[in-house]
């Protein structure tokens, strides 16, 4: 392997050479396994993810997040009682079926900016069925809004807290789409 300098070559260094203080020709590895050799703290699963695989901790930026694409996970929900789990996701649906019931469960700790989306869809037969929210939720006006009752309706709302939970703040982003 042609290598110059003074000390042997860098394991990862597994071909090509340095002219005028450049590495040129090289084919440096890129193995996440290998930098986390050398770096104490990345957690197993973390390197797994930078391989393609996933990673489910939670992940604690200290300075600005710049990404070129951010996706937030679906939640299928079902049911009349259906609990929104705050760890879960951040974008849940329902079709409704009967009267709802909606109640919002592990949202983070206070201190700690939090919202999610959910799309009601009314059943296809339009039966007009009545949602209920948590008590928590501040809605504009304090009112909640009216559920449209047309056949395959899409309503969608968003929810915000800071607190732990303590307070939502609900908000209608459309209404009878679809």
């Amino acid at each position: 392997m042609p290598y110059i300098g003074n000390q042997p070559a860098p394991s990862n260094v597994t071909s090509g050479g340095i002219v005028d203080g450049t590495i040129v020709n090289a084919d440096i590895a890129s193995d996440a396994a290998i930098a986390a050799s050398k770096i104490s703290g990345i957690p197993t699963d973390f390197v797994s993810a930078a391989s393609g695989g996933t990673f489910s901790g939670d992940i604690n930026v200290g300075g600005e997040l710049i990404t070129e694409s951010y996706n937030e996970t679906y939640v299928s929900l079902s049911g009349t009682s259906p609990a929104v789990n705050c760890e879960a996701g951040n974008a849940f649906s329902l079709v409704l079926s009967g009267t709802t019931t909606f109640t919002f469960t592990n949202p983070p700790a206070s201190g700690t900016a939090y919202s999610f989306s959910v799309e009601v869809i009314q059943d296809s037969g339009g039966s007009g069925h009545v949602v209920n929210w948590p008590t928590t939720v501040d809605w504009p006006a304090a009112t909640a809004p009216t559920i449209s009752t047309t056949a395959s309706a899409k309503d969608i709302f968003v929810f915000y807290t800071r607190d732990g939970g303590t307070n939502w703040y609900g908000f209608t982003a459309g209404q009878a789409l679809g």
